[in-house]
C-alpha cells in the first residue's frame, strides 16, 4: 500500500486482506510503504517475486507517474500484472472556512478577481486531487496556488483549520466533515450526479462544461504472474468486493464497487495513462 494508513486505498487493502486470510487460511498483512509520490511502494512490488504472495493496491497516481517523472525505477507495463479494477469514486470540490463561496461560479469569480489569491491542498504532485484542480484551473482559466501534503488526513486538517482554502478529495475522505457542516461541498467531478451526494451538481453543470474526473482503485501484482494465479486472485477478490457487507461498507463511504477482469483493468490503465499525460504536460506539472 503506497500510502500511510487512512484513506480509501488503505480501507480497500485491509478489507481484501481480511477476506483472503479467512478464505484461504493464510496470514495476510498490509504493509504501508508511503513516499516518493507512491514510487517507493510501487517499486517494492515491481521487484517482488511474481508468485501471488505480494499484491499491490494500485492507486490513481500509478497512471500519472510515467508522465510526471522523467525516470522511474520500474516499467509501468512490464513490471506489473493487473488483477482487477476494484472501485471508483468521484472527487468532491470542498471549501473550508478560509473561503467564502457557495458555488463553483463563486470560486471562479474570486480566483479571476485575485489571480494567485486562493490556495488549494492536495496529497502531493500527481495525486487525483492535485490533477483534478489542475484540470479545473486549465478549463476554468484561473490561477490557484498549490499546497501539497503527504496524505489526505494532513491536508483535510489544514483545510478545516483555514490554513488552505479549498481542495478536491475523494468522497470517503471528506464526506463526514461535509455532513457535520465543517466543510462546504460545491460539486462532484463525475460526469453525472453521484447517488452518494445527489443534491450536488457536477463541476460540468456548475460552470466548467466538459469537466470530468473519476478516481479509481485497483489491485495488481508483480509482472509475469502465471495466469492460473491471476485468475484465482481475481475470482476471490471480485467475490469479496461483491459481498453485501463489502458493498454496504463501500457505499456508505461514497465508493462504487467495480470488480473488473484483468483485461478490462489493463485497458483502463492504458486509457488513463494517455489522458493524464496530456493534463500533466499542459499544466507543466513536475515532481515535488
Amino acid at each position: 500500500m503506497p500510502y500511510p494508513p487512512g484513506g480509501f486505498n488503505d480501507t480497500l487493502a485491509r478489507t481484501v486482506a481480511a477476506r483472503l486470510q479467512t478464505v484461504w487460511g493464510q496470514p495476510v498483512t498490509v504493509e504501508n510503504k508511503p513516499g516518493g509520490g507512491t514510487v517507493i511502494g510501487t517499486d517494492a512490488v515491481a521487484k517482488a517475486a511474481p508468485d501471488g504472495s505480494t499484491l499491490f493496491i494500485m492507486p490513481f497516481a500509478f497512471a500519472v507517474n510515467p508522465s510526471l517523472f522523467k525516470k522511474l525505477p520500474y516499467d509501468p507495463v512490464k513490471d506489473f500484472t493487473p488483477i482487477t479494477l476494484a472501485a471508483t469514486t468521484p472527487n468532491l470540490l470542498v471549501v473550508g472556512p478560509a473561503v467564502q463561496a457557495n458555488s463553483v461560479a463563486e470560486v471562479l469569480a474570486q480566483a479571476k478577481a485575485r489571480p494567485g489569491g486562493l490556495n488549494y491542498a492536495s496529497t502531493g504532485n500527481g495525486s487525483s486531487n492535485h490533477l483534478s484542480m489542475e484540470k479545473f484551473k486549465q478549463m476554468g482559466g484561473v490561477d490557484i496556488v498549490h499546497v501539497p501534503y503527504k496524505g489526505s488526513g494532513l491536508a483535510v486538517t489544514d483545510l478545516l483549520g483555514g490554513q488552505v482554502g479549498l481542495m478536491f478529495d475523494n468522497i470517503p475522505n471528506v464526506i463526514q466533515h461535509v455532513k457535520a457542516g465543517k466543510l462546504k461541498a460545491l460539486a462532484v467531478t463525475s460526469p453525472k450526479r453521484s447517488p452518494h451526494v445527489p443534491d450536488l451538481p457536477t463541476v460540468a453543470e456548475a460552470g466548467i462544461p466538459g469537466y470530468e474526473v473519476s478516481v479509481w482503485f485497483g489491485i495488481a501484482g508483480p509482472g509475469g504472474m502465471p495466469a492460473p494465479i491471476v485468475e484465482k486472485l481475481n475470482a476471490e477478490i471480485v467475490r469479496t468486493l461483491n459481498l453485501p457487507e463489502t458493498r454496504e461498507k463501500f457505499t456508505a463511504l461514497g465508493v462504487d464497487v467495480v470488480g473488473s477482469t484483468p483485461a478490462q483493468f489493463a485497458q483502463h490503465l492504458k486509457e488513463q495513462s494517455a489522458m493524464w499525460a496530456k493534463v500533466v504536460k499542459d499544466a507543466g506539472v513536475t515532481p515535488e
